[in-house]
């Protein structure tokens, strides 16, 4: 063989090897590339296949589906189980001549009969220390020089192979790790949006979860209503996981989180080159929770132009990407949460009419936790043994003053606000205690702070008049009349209240 023919069939199969990812698309052709430009008569790419032991040809030239069928060898078993056992290449410059050519195929046999020349070299293809298959090709009119040359050759050809293969075994087992994580997380997520999570026994929350009962075997869209905190994006999860789509996909979008020159982007893709930047074609959330469940937390921020484009993709079940004209269909089940009063959001131009109505089919609205205050020692709990867990802590309980803080406070922050507060308390607890003193500023009395009034009311409003009055001469530079009118007193009472207070209106002139 010249050298420009070896550099052109390793050019060729560098070429077939960058060309897919598919192993078994590869193989076929490799040997139709040497096929063209060597004397091959017959060639054979075998694998171990590692559940059975069995090493088998995945793709051959010259021989019959019959003959690669009857190419199945066990380790040890004729050349090709030697090299699979030893990792050690075997060339016989005549097959007719061999007593350890078995000819298993039969594709041999008349050669061998006739006592033609043919030669057969195989090679093993190995990942690491371990022998993974073998490259096997018979070929006539040969030399010995040319068969050494050629057999240099395919051992090359061989180690490119095996680095194929190798990255492709390494893709496709990160492949198979990825699905059992992410298999591993839907299920980690189904086990913690159960309604054993939901915590609460007070009338307004039972009426919530029969509202997630009826609606989850159905499709139909949903709006979430509440206050920030209150566990929206947690019943929105529970409707997915109790639904007939929860093994589907189940994508969420804060549209509040997303500006707005990338949100119809983030929702509906972008083909490569739609805009400076778009290197590579991008799905959106709307095709990757194609058969399953899109949430679409605080809707109401979205702006009037995303409202019409949202509108339509949710009533036609239909999109184009970005910068793409192939409209694309899916099929994915919406629900929506928004603290926002979306009825004043109509009546003030900002929330499209159209887009409500299709929202609003099935709504459910969560109750502020200030509604549901029994439930609040409930949830203290819960989240006192979520806490403990976490930061390996051992509270074991509240003392009366800080549970009377508790059931004293407004919430406005809702249920997170008292995880929060609870998480708090966990961590700075001394005495495996939480005490009133361990909860935030937010929550604490003038008697828990030992903060309480140390005057009377009168003192307090002589203190605040007398703070106005001074302001207003060092903004008037003190200029009595401007002052007064600033105040909208007379010049007579700004007078009497700055010989009352003993304030000197020169000293705010300027020198």
């Amino acid at each position: 063989m010249k050298e420009p023919t070896e550099l052109l069939v390793l050019f060729e199969i560098s070429k077939i090897l960058d060309e897919t990812e598919d192993l078994k698309k590869i193989l076929s052709p490799i040997l139709h590339s040497l096929s063209e430009h060597t004397p091959v008569i017959r060639g054979a790419i075998t694998l171990v296949n590692r559940e059975t032991g069995e090493i088998l040809i995945e793709s051959a030239y010259g021989l019959t589906e019959i003959q690669k069928k009857k190419g199945r060898y066990r380790i040890g078993e004729g050349i090709t189980g030697q090299v699979v056992k030893t990792g050690q290449p075997v060339i016989i410059p005549d097959i007719s001549q061999s007593d350890v050519y078995i000819n298993k195929t039969g594709a041999e046999t008349r050669h061998i009969q006739a006592n033609t020349r043919v030669s057969f070299i195989c090679v093993p293809i190995k990942s690491g220390n371990e022998t993974i298959g073998t490259l096997n090709i018979s070929c006539a009119k040969f030399t010995d020089d040319e068969l050494e040359q050629y057999f240099q050759l395919l051992s090359v050809i061989a180690s490119m192979i095996a680095r194929a293969v190798q990255i492709r075994q390494e893709l496709r087992e990160e492949k198979e790790r990825l699905i059992a994580e992410n298999d591993r997380l839907k299920q980690e997520l189904k086990e913690r949006y159960q309604p054993a999570n939901f915590i609460g026994k007070a009338q307004s929350i039972q009426e919530v979860y029969d509202l997630i009962s009826q609606v989850s075997a159905s499709d139909a869209t949903v709006l979430i209503r509440g206050e920030s905190g209150t566990g929206k994006e947690l019943v929105a999860h529970e409707i997915h996981y109790s639904s007939l789509r929860a093994g589907r996909p189940f994508v969420k979008v804060n549209c509040a989180a997303l500006p707005e020159s990338i949100i119809e982007s983030e929702l509906f893709g972008h083909e490569k080159g739609a805009f400076t930047g778009a290197h590579v074609q991008r799905k959106g959330r709307f095709e990757l929770a194609d058969t399953g469940t899109l949430f679409l937390d605080e809707i109401g921020e979205l702006s009037a132009q995303m409202q019409v484009k949202l509108l339509r993709a949710i009533q036609e079940q239909e999109f184009e990407r970005v910068g793409g004209v192939k409209t694309i269909s899916i099929n994915v089940r919406i629900i929506a949460a928004t603290n926002r009063n979306l009825e004043q959001e109509i009546e003030n131009g900002t929330f499209r009419e159209d887009l409500y109505y299709r929202l609003n089919v099935f709504p459910i609205h969560i109750p502020p936790l200030r509604d549901r205050k029994s439930d609040i020692m409930l949830l203290c709990d819960h989240f006192i043994d979520k806490y403990n867990r976490k930061n390996h802590r051992k509270v074991k309980r509240i003392t009366s003053s800080a549970i009377d803080l508790l059931m004293m406070y407004h919430w406005p922050g809702n249920v997170r606000e008292l995880e929060n507060c609870i998480e708090r308390g966990v961590l700075l607890s001394k005495d495996d205690v939480i005490h009133a003193y361990s909860l935030p500023p937010s929550l604490q009395s003038a008697e828990s702070s030992n903060t309480q009034f140390a005057s009377t009311l009168r003192h307090a409003v002589e203190e605040l008049e007398r703070e106005l009055i001074a302001d207003a001469l060092k903004h008037a530079r003190g200029n009595r009349a401007k002052a007064a009118r600033n105040l909208g007193i007379t010049e007579r009472i700004m007078g009497l209240r700055i010989e009352k207070y003993g304030l000197d209106s020169d000293r705010y002139k300027p020198q």
